[in-house]
């Protein structure tokens, strides 16, 4: 019994059938693009609770090992960085030379509010830093306070794609020319609106005396407010 034959095809083959249904043709750029996307080895560094949404994703759970995704502790065998939590001045010297301990081609996930604007410390924090990418450049932003794992894994997606469109032939392209990369925001200066003189009121140093009186009970002599003594002529 013969094997069946598509009859009338759209448009002539320049492949057999039987050979076509054995073996894969495709471009080196492809066949690269599918190893580096389906091996990405992100590099263990959290500094807040970010990282405690990618520690969920380690686990059974959500399992980001099925992407290809192995955890490195060493930045000499990882290819992408997950910046998981807030990054400080104290800390971005360290970051930076993380980065450029990676090998090429690297790439990085903002993961988190605090990691792509500074967060809830971009208005009064004075060590805070205002957008990883003034750092490192960034692939993919991930906001969120923090994101979940599903967003850090449709992220993870993301940056596959971006990868899979890329060509072999452009890889001197990617290649960091500059030692330090910065990009410049445009951030409103406000004022701070906590400027202490709230703490000089009357009512902060000591209750009401109708608060006292209706409490029934003396002050205590550290509520009380000390009457300068008057000095005998």
């Amino acid at each position: 019994m013969q094997d069946q034959q598509i009859i009338n095809p759209i448009s002539q083959s320049q492949i057999p059938q039987e050979l076509s249904e054995n073996v894969i043709l495709s471009s080196m750029s492809d066949l690269y693009d599918w190893a580096r996307l389906s091996s990405l080895w992100p590099l263990m560094y959290g500094t807040a609770c970010c990282f405690i949404e990618i520690a969920a994703m380690i686990g059974s759970r959500f399992d980001f090992d099925r992407f290809g995704l192995v955890p490195r502790s060493s930045p000499r065998q990882a290819d992408l960085i997950i910046t998981a939590g807030t990054v400080t001045m104290k800390m971005a010297p360290a970051l930076v030379r993380l980065y450029e301990q990676m090998p090429d081609p690297k790439y990085v996930i903002a993961m988190g509010a605090c990691t792509i604007t500074g967060g809830m410390f971009s208005s009064d924090s004075t060590t805070a830093v205002r957008g990883v990418d003034k750092l490192i450049p960034v692939d993919v932003y991930l906001p969120g306070c923090p994101p979940r794992p599903e967003a850090v894994m449709d992220a993870i997606v993301k940056l596959r794609k971006k990868i899979a469109n890329e060509d072999v032939r452009e890889r001197d392209n990617l290649i960091q020319t500059h030692r330090y990369y910065s990009t410049t925001h445009q951030m409103k200066v406000v004022p701070p609106i906590h400027t202490g003189v709230y703490l000089e009121a009357a009512a902060r140093k000591a209750p009401p005396a109708a608060l006292t009186a209706g409490a029934g009970e003396d002050m205590t002599p550290a509520l009380q407010i000390a009457e300068p003594e008057k000095e005998e002529a």
